[in-house]
């Protein structure tokens, strides 16, 4: 019996390496404040769960191919003259219905939209873990050869052009970087829950970051703590493990929250 042959071992493994790809991520969606960007992206991976199902392909491949079409679109608003937080809660709203409906017209499948909706983390097998690692590697290598660029494009646009860096190419870049997190995180957390393990992460950590980098790593910390603490909770008590997850990531935050306040951060 080796390590990997633990269903919690593999659900750790696979929640730290969405964690990876999905905190320092996390953090340009916090300093764009694009919470609604990364809810539109997520809710639209039911309906790539929809397409794979229909066309027989994987879920991964399904999900990737919506969620990024979707964060396209939304980069493709961003420059528009319109409510954006409105705009951005039609399309998330609308994706997930749509998605939902698709997936019940879906024939001689049977699907546990529970599972896409919340995640099964406990399901995880090798395959899965390997998958998710490569996309966090991928992403992580992305970050690496992009933080500068992203960085000046999110914190001073301005600047960013006078430097030769294109803040509309770095936002596709992201646009796609984020389609890699939420269809490696859909079997994770699920689908309702995605934008919360892009979220609660780096907005526990920013209080007490004095850089960007530091903030990036203590979110990676915070969400790996979450993932730890969510899973020993849930096989516990016998929760739901993607809620409880989250839930744990929640009350880092409220703790954080009233740390900040204690020592007078903000």
């Amino acid at each position: 019996m080796t390590l990997l042959d633990d269903f919690l071992v593999r659900a750790l493994l696979a929640g730290v390496g969405v964690v990876v790809a999905a905190a320092p991520l996390g953090c340009f969606v916090v300093w764009r404040k694009m919470a609604y960007y990364g809810d539109a992206t997520a809710h639209a991976a039911i309906l790539g769960v929809a397409f794979s199902l229909a066309f027989n392909i994987s879920v991964f491949a399904g999900v990737f191919a919506v969620a990024l079409a979707m964060a396209l679109v939304v980069s493709a608003l961003d420059n528009r003259k319109t409510s954006m937080d409105t705009m951005l809660g039609v399309l998330s709203h609308s994706a997930l219905a749509i998605g939902l409906v698709a997936v019940s017209l879906v024939d001689g499948v049977r699907v546990d939209l529970m599972s896409y909706l919340f995640g099964d983390i406990l399901a995880v097998g090798r395959g899965d873990i390997a998958l998710i690692w490569a996309g966090a590697l991928i992403v992580l290598f992305f970050l690496w050869w992009r933080w500068s660029g992203l960085l000046t494009a999110t914190l001073n646009p301005d600047l960013a052009i006078a430097a030769g860096i294109s803040p509309r190419r770095e936002q596709l870049l992201l646009a796609g970087a984020l389609a890699i997190v939420v269809a490696l995180a859909i079997s994770v957390v699920g689908v309702l829950l995605i934008s919360a393990l892009l979220l609660i992460p780096p907005a526990t950590a920013r209080p007490f970051a004095q850089t960007p980098e530091r903030m990036a790593i203590l979110a990676t910390g915070i969400g790996t703590i979450s993932v730890f603490l969510g899973i020993v909770a849930a096989f516990t008590f016998d929760t739901p493990t993607g809620p409880t997850i989250v839930s744990c990531a929640a009350l880092l935050f409220a703790v954080s929250s009233l740390a900040a306040r204690l020592m007078g951060r903000s």
